[in-house]
């Protein structure tokens, strides 16, 4: 066995990895001895015990798969700026491919993290400058791919959000208003949906056919819904 010191810090950030989370969370700024004798808590009661106590470790490790050779891609929080900038075309298409066989909870997280590479290279740029903005542009498609996924899997609100976002900055962003419209309309937005889809016309007429569509089902739906709640309220007024 061998003597590991710093093994309670190196522990801590693997439990932030393996909890979605960025691994030097709650580490001051200080040499890692510095760290080990400041007698703060690392949130774990074992680790703060070994940290009081060290003692040899033995380490058991479990091959949990093989990946083929270039088959490996890094978490984006450990990637360098240029790996991520050459990381977002390949996540990206690896999202439409999920996609497209149906896995859209997967394709999702794909597009999340696309997103979160360029974000993360975005803040470092002044806003409304022009690498800021050329960044935000390659931001918006996925946004919107991801929008599409959260409107499947019926998660209106935070369609809402993200497609107004997106529309604060691109007044002309068609998807976005037809996007935007589908989840208005599954909320009941009813006002709010049908001035998102007039502005998809205004902006392509060409998509008159699917943009009826989308109102005659919302339409449809409304008259469904009234027919249901005059039952219900006929039921309670004659009790």
């Amino acid at each position: 066995p061998q003597h590991v010191v710093l093994y309670p810090l190196v522990s801590k950030s693997l439990r932030n990895i393996a909890a979605g989370k960025d691994p030097l969370e709650g580490q001051r700024h200080c040499c890692s001895i510095a760290q080990l004798h400041d007698h703060y808590s690392l949130g774990y009661p074992d680790l703060d015990e070994l940290q009081k106590n060290p003692q040899p470790l033995i380490f058991d490790i479990e091959v949990l798969k093989v990946e083929a050779p270039g088959s490996y891609q890094q978490d984006p929080w450990a990637m360098t700026d240029e790996e991520k900038l050459q990381a977002v075309p390949l996540i990206h298409k690896e999202g439409n491919e999920l996609y497209r066989q149906g896995k859209v909870q997967e394709a999702a997280a794909k597009y999340y993290d696309a997103i979160a590479c360029l974000k993360n290279l975005q803040m470092k740029e002044q806003p409304g400058s022009p690498d800021w903005i050329e960044l935000d542009q390659k931001i918006t498609p996925l946004l919107l791919n991801y929008c599409q996924c959260k409107l499947q899997c019926e998660e209106y609100y935070e369609v809402l959000d993200h497609c107004s976002s997106i529309l604060n900055k691109y007044e002309d962003n068609v998807k976005a208003y037809f996007k935007r419209g589908k989840a208005h309309a599954a909320v009941w937005n009813v006002t709010e949906a049908q001035a998102d889809f007039a502005k998809v016309l205004a902006l392509d007429p060409s998509l008159r056919p699917v943009v009826s569509k989308e109102l005659r089902s919302l339409e449809a739906r409304l008259r469904e819904k009234d027919a249901e709640d005059k039952i219900r309220f006929k039921g309670i007024f004659s009790q």
